[in-house]
C-alpha cells in the first residue's frame, strides 16, 4: 500500500492493487477540491467508499452536505464515533486522510489514527502511514494482556501481582513476556515449582545472559509458569520489529495453567491477540503520552487502567484519570467505539520481601525515586521489623551504585534488592562476596482511595474468559 503522496510517475511503474478508502476530509477545503481528490484516487483504480466530515465549515455550503462527487459524506460531531462506525459499515482497507491543520491538530488526528488501528485499518495521510501492529490469534486460552504507557511503569510488578492474584484463587496462569534482553529461543521457568536465588541469576549474567530480563523476574516473583521471549524494535502504535512471541506462545499453550497473561515490553504491545487487557499507567505520565500521540490506540485496547505510584509528588493521579476518562467516553458501542468505559485503579507500590527479613539490619536498592526513600524506608520497618541501616536508588547508574554500596558489608546483615540488572550484576554479586545474604523484594501494588487492585485482576479475567469463548 503505497502513501497518498505518491508521485504519479513512482505509481505508474507500480502494480498495486486497488485499495477500498474511507476519507476523512474537513472544511476549510472546498468541496470542489476534495471532490477532484476523489477522483484522483478513483483514476488510480482505488474507491472512496464515504467520507467523515471532521470538522471545519469556512468553505461549505450553508445547506447540509449529504455527498460530494457520488460519495457520501458523514456528518462529525464526534469524528472518532463517527469513524468507527463507518468502518463497521463499509470495511474498507485503509483510510484516507485528506484533512490538515486547524480541524486536525494533532491529538485529534491520533485519536482518528488509534480507532482505525484499533478496528484492524491502516491510516494513512500525506506524509504517513499507520498499520495496525499485527495481533493474531495465537492462545488456545483465554488471554489478558499487561501493557503500559512506556518503561519504568511498574508493568512487570503488575504482571507478577495479576498472576498470584489469579492463582490464589484458583485461576493459575502462564505468563509469556518479551524482552529486549530475552533468550535467543524461548525459555520455560517453572516459577510454580523452582525458587531462584541470588546465585542462580548470578551464574545466569556469567553465562552472558540478561540476568533480570522479566521473565526472570515474573518466574520468581509471580511464582507461575513463565515463558521468556525477546524483541526488538518498538513502533509508535507498540508494533514490534523482530519477536519470537509466536513460538513463546505455543509453549505457553502447552503449559499446565487457566489463563494467559502477555506481558508487554516498554511501550510495546504483545504481538498476539488478547481477549482482555490492562493498561499500566504511572500518575506521572505525561499528558500528551496518554491523550496524543498513539495513547489513544493503548486506551482503547485496554479495559482496566491501573494507575501506578499514586503518592508519586510529581505525578496527578485525578489528572490521569481524568484524561483516561475524556479520550473515550461512553464505549459502549452506540458511539461507535467497541468496548464499555475503562475501569480506573489507583495503586501505590509497597515493598514486600520475599522472605522474612524481620529483626535483620537491611541495606535496600531499589528502582523507586529518591523522594520514596521516607516511605520505603517506613513501610518495611514497620510492616517486616527490620532496621534499613542504607537505601541506594541508583539501579540505573552502575558507577554510582557501586560507589553507593561499597561499605555495605560493614553496616548490614543482608542486602534487599529488586530483580534488576544491575541489583544482580552489581549489588547482588558484591552482597554474596562479602558473605552478606541477598533476598528479593517484590512491589506490590496497594489500592488506594477505594481502588481493589484485586477485584479488577479478576474483573478482567472474567472478560478474557467470556469473550475468548474456551
Amino acid at each position: 500500500m503505497l502513501p497518498l503522496g505518491t508521485p504519479p510517475e513512482t505509481l505508474a511503474g507500480c502494480e498495486e492493487p486497488p485499495i477500498r478508502y474511507i476519507a476523512v476530509v474537513d472544511g476549510e477545503h472546498y468541496p470542489a477540491v476534495i471532490g477532484s481528490a476523489f477522483r484522483e484516487l478513483q483514476e488510480r483504480g482505488d474507491r472512496v467508499l464515504a467520507a467523515v466530515l471532521a470538522g471545519g465549515h469556512e468553505k461549505l455550503p450553508d445547506d447540509d452536505l449529504d455527498e460530494i462527487s457520488g460519495v457520501p459524506v458523514l456528518a462529525a460531531d464526534d469524528p472518532p464515533a463517527v469513524l468507527a462506525r463507518a468502518i463497521k459499515q463499509y470495511e474498507p482497507e485503509a483510510i484516507a486522510d485528506l484533512s490538515d491543520e486547524p480541524v486536525l491538530d494533532y491529538r485529534r488526528r491520533h485519536q482518528l489514527a488509534a480507532v482505525a488501528l484499533f478496528m484492524g485499518v491502516a491510516y494513512q495521510g500525506a506524509d504517513f502511514r499507520f498499520m495496525p501492529p499485527p495481533r493474531p490469534h495465537l492462545c488456545r486460552k483465554p488471554s489478558v494482556a499487561i501493557i503500559g504507557t512506556g518503561k519504568r511503569t511498574g508493568k512487570t510488578a503488575v504482571a507478577g501481582f495479576v498472576a498470584r492474584a489469579l492463582a490464589e484463587r484458583g485461576i493459575p496462569p502462564v505468563i509469556v513476556a518479551m524482552g529486549r534482553g530475552g533468550p535467543e529461543e524461548p525459555e520455560v521457568l517453572r516459577g510454580d515449582e523452582l525458587e531462584l536465588q541470588a546465585k542462580d541469576l548470578i551464574e545466569v549474567a556469567d553465562s552472558g545472559r540478561h540476568a533480570a530480563s522479566d521473565y526472570i523476574e515474573d518466574a520468581a516473583l509471580g511464582r507461575v509458569p513463565t515463558v521468556g521471549c525477546r524483541r526488538c524494535g518498538g513502533g509508535l502504535a507498540g508494533g514490534v520489529e523482530i519477536s519470537n512471541v509466536a513460538a513463546g506462545i505455543e509453549k505457553a499453550n502447552e503449559l499446565p495453567g487457566d489463563l494467559i497473561l502477555l506481558e508487554g515490553s516498554g511501550s510495546s504491545i504483545p504481538p498476539a491477540h488478547a481477549d482482555a487487557s490492562i493498561l499500566v499507567v504511572p500518575a506521572s505520565v505525561p499528558e500528551e503520552h496518554l491523550a496524543g500521540y498513539m495513547g489513544p490506540f493503548r486506551l482503547l485496547l485496554a479495559d482496566v487502567a491501573m494507575i501506578t505510584m499514586c503518592d508519586d509528588p510529581h505525578g496527578s493521579p485525578s489528572q490521569v484519570s481524568s484524561l483516561i476518562r475524556d479520550a473515550f467516553r461512553d464505549r459502549d458501542g452506540s458511539r461507535g467505539l467497541p468496548q464499555a468505559e475503562i475501569q480506573v485503579i489507583h495503586t501505590v507500590f509497597r515493598p514486600h520481601p520475599t522472605r522474612p527479613v524481620d529483626g535483620a539490619d537491611v541495606f535496600v536498592a531499589t528502582t523507586a525515586p529518591a523522594h520514596a526513600g521516607g516511605s520505603i524506608r517506613d513501610h518495611l520497618e514497620e510492616r517486616y521489623g527490620c532496621k534499613v541501616k542504607g537505601i541506594t536508588h541508583s539501579l540505573s547508574d552502575r558507577k554510582r551504585l557501586r560507589e553507593e554500596i561499597e561499605h555495605m558489608a560493614d553496616r548490614t546483615d543482608l542486602l534487599l534488592c529488586e530483580i534488576k540488572a544491575a541489583a544482580i550484576d552489581v549489588a547482588a554479586r558484591q552482597a554474596v562476596d562479602a558473605g552478606l545474604d541477598v533476598v528479593f523484594m517484590d512491589n506490590v501494588p496497594e489500592g488506594v482511595g477505594g481502588s481493589d487492585p484485586t477485584q479488577a485482576v479478576l474483573d478482567v479475567a472474567g472478560m478474557a474468559r467470556g469473550r475468548s469463548g474456551l
